[in-house]
């Protein structure tokens, strides 16, 4: 009952998040929000002219701004809009700076950790039952690796993982970033759908990759962890690991239901090299259990001959189990690390693998972080350097696969890494340079 000019006066005192809350409220507080007088003279005092000869005090540009031709040939809505353009532009603005400077040894932008906090990106994660209810979840907590960053979510108050039918992790990102700091979530704020996973069966469709005295982990993929109370087929805790590689991309182009799709890569030829894209390839591999690292190396200058390419795979040999002098001792445990509100542990014989293949431009060309297990393999050791078990990880996607060979030492309680390969698929290798292996 309230009339519409008291309203615009009200709305007049509020800032820009505040008001485009309020015009969630009603269709009439949505089009008094629309108010082109209030909007012009928000982003007058955001966005000033850049030559100003001399000064107005506020109630003389109220005054001006709301009698001035510029709102009467507007219609409602066009400096809402031309606010949020600019906010979201300066913004952009920024964090392409951030992300311009690329470390050598990684491919990756140096700045990553910065450009995100820049953008006030998040993660969360949605639950969908079987009735089409969503249950939003919002990270408890992040740890930044050198190429990639692991998410956690843990809570008291998880739905029952019988009623729920899928999971979409989402990276959002708020309207106005630099009005929307700090844990405030009740703001406007941007999703991207960044991967979906099902739910359904889960214990029977999902691979099983390590358990503790309270928990089983499931691994789905790509790069989320889910832990399960054991014996109460609970959700105890949600885990994601989350590549560098076109992270922000993949954060923030994206919509709440439809991923952003990357840019394929546009080969160029050459004709002179007779083993062009088989050479020159660098790997850099983190090792980490979530939040401290395990093992972290760069290799250089790999390579396959034509001859070695067996099974539609090109074989790059990093780690010889002859070559005593490149062998790698893991430090610390090896495990992954969970934690409750109440509760944290350690998952034994499991990691987070971060694997950054970069071409010979030093382009990333394949890039992951996924979860891994270590089994114990039955081949005995020929090594006669080391006394004691060999334990394998495997890993395998579309685009190739990691073999690592681990040996634990007893004496002095550690492993090391006495084998690692990489199997790259002819399809992207060919794919990526225009060949035909």
């Amino acid at each position: 009952s309230m009339p519409s000019e008291m309203l615009l006066k009200i709305f007049s005192y509020l800032d820009a998040v505040s008001l485009l809350c309020a015009g969630c409220v009603s269709k009439r507080f949505y089009d008094l929000a629309n108010d082109n007088g209030i909007w012009l003279k928000l982003y007058s005092s955001c966005f000033p002219p850049k030559r100003m000869f001399w000064k107005i005090n506020p109630a003389e540009t109220e005054t001006i701004s709301l009698g001035c031709a510029t709102l009467q040939d507007r219609r409602p809505g066009y400096w809402k809009k031309e606010y949020i353009f600019r906010q979201i532009a300066a913004v952009k603005t920024r964090v392409m700076q951030l992300v311009k400077p690329v470390d050598p040894q990684t491919g990756l932008p140096c700045k990553n950790r910065e450009a995100i906090r820049a953008s006030g990106l998040s993660w969360i994660i949605v639950l969908k039952d079987k009735n089409g209810k969503e249950h939003v979840m919002e990270q408890a907590d992040l740890s930044f690796k050198d190429t990639s960053v692991t998410i956690f979510w843990y809570s008291a108050y998880w739905p029952c993982l019988n009623i729920l039918s899928t999971l979409e992790l989402c990276g959002v990102t708020p309207l106005l970033p630099d009005q929307n700091r700090g844990t405030n979530t009740n703001g406007p704020r941007r999703r991207s759908l960044i991967a979906k996973y099902s739910l359904s069966n889960l214990t029977n469709t999902s691979v099983a990759i390590g358990a503790d005295k309270l928990v089983q982990i499931f691994y789905l993929n790509p790069g989320l962890l889910l832990g399960l109370w054991k014996g109460k087929n609970e959700i105890a805790f949600v885990t994601a690991s989350l590549h560098y590689h076109q992270l922000l991309e993949r954060s923030t182009l994206g919509s709440a239901t439809l991923q952003y799709v990357l840019s394929p890569n546009e080969p160029v030829l050459d004709d002179v090299d007779p083993e062009y894209g088989l050479h020159d390839y660098n790997l850099h591999l983190d090792m980490h259990s979530g939040t401290h690292t395990c093992m972290c190396g760069t290799f250089k200058s790999l390579f396959c001959r034509k001859g070695d390419i067996q099974n539609g795979y090109l074989r790059l040999t990093v780690v010889s189990v002859k070559d005593n002098a490149k062998h790698l001792p893991i430090i610390g445990t090896v495990g992954l690390s969970w934690r409750t509100d109440v509760l944290k542990g350690n998952v034994k014989d499991c990691y987070l693998m971060d694997v950054t293949v970069l071409d010979e431009t030093r382009k990333p060309f394949w890039c992951f972080s996924a979860p891994v297990s270590m089994e114990l393999s039955s081949k005995t050791s020929g090594l006669y350097d080391y006394m004691g078990h060999i334990y394998t990880t495997e890993y395998a996607d579309s685009e190739g696969k990691v073999s690592v060979d681990l040996v634990w030492l007893e004496e002095t309680k550690e492993y090391y890494v006495v084998s690692l390969v990489l199997y790259i698929s002819t399809k992207k290798v060919n794919s990526w340079y225009g060949t035909n292996y």
